[in-house]
């Protein structure tokens, strides 16, 4: 189904949830800039809220997230939450509107669900909820029963779940044990709830994993009746992400057992029914992401794949990232420098990018092939990518027709690295990223 070129692969690149993406990122972009986009962030915006505390460290995880074993570290970072809630709803123009709310993490249910329903309660306090369409992501081992109204009563659409995989050998390499009865029961409280979009996270790549693992995990998934699969490879990266040293790296598989891997769990979601979106996310037909994928009008932010249109993102909490047309800000990742700035009144920003206007005609094009496969490209810009692209023109991958980029259909799991051709950052940097798939 998919050509097999290493040397191609072997180049790790960003997976493009922004652009420029957060490597670039740097610390001379303050609140004044946050301030300044928030001001003119007139009409539909999204919110992202960050809880990073988790019941359980799973060892590969490379998320902002700590263990939730202290009830006082939990409480003073919800009061420095709410204070940037209500410090960040005062900036906006009075016609912003919020559609979506997503909370992430971390893990949203490492709160009590007392807590939970008093921050929702704060966002309908202080911005302009119009009936949003709310998010959760959940992990099924510290699931309880009072999350059932919790997450009714606020009225939760989509919920994702970190399964990774059924296989109980896999869970205790990677530090995740979660007997399969607990993601049923956890799937049978979200239909309750009255969640009509449920997402599996799941991985390939991991150690000891063999094709027969994949395929039942998949058909697990299937099963349970996962409305959108998100498969992933795992990324070993111990050198930045120090808790994956307790991961067994000798019994990680190879690339080629990797690429083989992917493209089965390809085929076998295609062949159950799925749409695929994108490279890595599946959907049934009947769920808003798998319509955006074939209408044309899929996204891709810092969630992903996502059927979100409006313009703005506001990140709310420690290490959260807003998006704005003109600028990427990042929230400072250190708990207690969080909590001191909002202390002061400050918006707590550490990290951002300004995009220039040729940042956001790149941004456009990336995206383009990421949701798409295909874009319009600019001459100057072409010529400029040419050398760049030539070994995946050469290869068939992808082809120019009237102006457009065109990814061929059997190059899916090349289409970050041919994005990567119109990435400037890219082509001198020294950060490493993960491999291709």
């Amino acid at each position: 189904m998919w050509p097999y070129h290493p040397q191609l692969l072997e180049v790790p690149v960003p997976r493009y949830t922004s652009f420029p993406t957060a490597a670039e990122f740097a610390d001379d972009v303050g609140a004044v800039d946050l301030l300044t986009a928030m001001e003119s962030a007139n009409g539909d915006l999204s919110l992202y809220v960050h809880v990073p505390f988790c019941e359980k460290i799973c060892w590969y995880c490379g998320c902002n997230t700590a263990a939730a074993n202290k009830a006082s570290r939990l409480e003073s970072y919800l009061e420095a939450l709410h204070q940037e809630i209500a410090l960040a709803a005062s900036r906006l123009p009075a016609s912003a509107r919020v559609r979506r709310i997503a909370f992430g993490g971390g893990s949203p249910n490492a709160l009590t669900t007392a807590q939970f329903l008093a921050l929702f309660e704060a966002l309908a306090q202080h911005f302009t909820l119009v009936d949003p369409a709310v998010s959760v992501e959940l992990d099924p081992r510290s699931m309880s029963p009072g999350w059932e109204h919790a997450l009714r009563q606020v009225g939760t659409s989509h919920a994702s779940m970190g399964v990774q995989t059924f296989a109980p050998r896999l869970q205790a390499a990677i530090g995740r044990v979660q007997p399969t009865e607990l993601i049923e029961r956890t799937m049978d409280l979200l239909r309750r709830a009255g969640v009509g979009s449920v997402n599996f996270d799941l991985m390939y790549g991991l150690p000891g994993q063999t094709m027969d693992d994949l395929a039942h995990s998949l058909d697990k998934a299937v099963s349970m009746g996962a409305d959108r699969v998100a498969l992933f490879g795992y990324a070993h990266v111990p050198h930045m992400i120090a808790r994956q040293k307790r991961i067994d790296a000798s019994a990680l598989p190879g690339g080629e057992e990797r690429f083989t891997m992917a493209q089965a769990g390809y085929r076998q979601l295609a062949e159950s029914g799925y749409i695929p979106v994108g490279f890595d996310h599946f959907a049934l037909p009947d769920d808003g992401m798998a319509r955006a994928a074939l209408d044309g009008t899929l996204r891709r932010n810092f969630q992903g794949f996502t059927d979100d249109q409006a313009p703005v993102l506001l990140g709310l909490g420690a290490s959260a990232i807003s998006s704005f047309p003109a600028l990427l800000a990042q929230n400072e990742k250190n708990a207690g420098r969080y909590r001191m700035l909002l202390s002061q009144q400050q918006l707590p920003v550490a990290l951002g990018k300004r995009r220039s206007a040729d940042d956001r005609r790149r941004g456009a094009v990336i995206e383009a092939l990421l949701c798409q496969g295909k874009a319009r490209i600019d001459p100057a810009m072409l010529i400029e990518a040419q050398l760049r692209l030539s070994p995946y023109i050469e290869a068939g991958l992808c082809g120019f027709a009237n102006g457009m980029l065109n990814v061929s259909s059997n190059a899916l799991p090349y289409v970050r690295s041919i994005a990567a051709a119109f990435d400037p950052y890219r082509q001198h940097s020294p950060r490493r990223f993960s491999s291709a798939i």
